[in-house]
């Protein structure tokens, strides 16, 4: 199973909770470039796709994306489909999906400001984005090391917004898929409907972490793991 993070936080830190998994599945939780052990780069989900297809998908994996990693597991899911036991996503940002829903522009609109901030104050980088996308914690500091990395690659990211979705391709894959959102912000709960209905995919909301679905540990797990069973 391979695991694309999100912003900010690397595959070490952003998965802690799906280690149990770990006594029934293989998992891969690599860095995205910029993120954990990886060099520092720019956050792009077009070339990051080019990367997980390439390098993780050059056999048959289940795949799952959280976030701006969603993104990124799409793209690559659509470049590898044949080698892609299943998709899963969970709250990508990609508000071209449903452009002209309020609240979807409302969070375009968030997101590309925040993103168009230097890493000049990373703290206040971070607290701005933890409110834009409904990450249920405080920024600490001082800030640990992780987080301080993760503030600038995400200080301007490219846009998650001018991600055009292969939902077609993806939809006639021959792969099963499952959406899944928080059940925190009506625009991510437009977003994962229009691409669960896209996809034609299992939809599902799991509340309790808003933004962090996997960090509900237990109840994000077994409905994964009931996905990747039947999947």
């Amino acid at each position: 199973m391979v695991l694309v993070h999100g912003g900010v936080l690397g595959g070490r830190y952003a998965w802690t909770e799906q280690k149990p998994l770990a006594t029934r599945w293989t998992l891969l939780a690599p860095d995205r470039p910029g993120h954990g052990e990886s060099p520092a780069a720019r956050q792009d989900f077009e070339p990051e796709a080019i990367l997980v297809a390439d390098q993780f998908l050059d056999e048959p994996a289940h795949l799952v994306g959280h976030s701006y990693g969603a993104i990124v597991a799409m793209l690559a899911a659509a470049r590898r489909p044949d080698n892609v036991r299943s998709l899963t996503v969970i709250e990508p940002p990609v508000t071209g999906v449903a452009r002209g829903v309020p609240s979807v522009d409302d969070l375009d609109a968030d997101l590309r400001s925040v993103l168009a901030r230097g890493a000049g104050d990373p703290a206040a980088l971070l607290e701005g984005f933890f409110a834009v996308v409904g990450v249920p914690f405080e920024v600490p500091s001082p800030l640990p090391e992780p987080l301080a990395k993760g503030a600038v690659a995400l200080a301007g990211a490219r846009d998650p917004g001018e991600a055009e979705l292969p939902l077609a391709k993806l939809r006639d894959a021959p792969h099963r898929s499952l959406v899944i959102s928080g059940g925190h912000m009506d625009a991510f709960e437009t977003i994962c409907d229009r691409i669960a209905e896209g996809l034609r995919a299992e939809r599902e909301v799991i509340t309790g972490m808003a933004h962090l679905v996997p960090n509900t540990g237990g109840p994000f797990n077994q409905r994964l793991e009931r996905f990747l069973t039947a999947a």
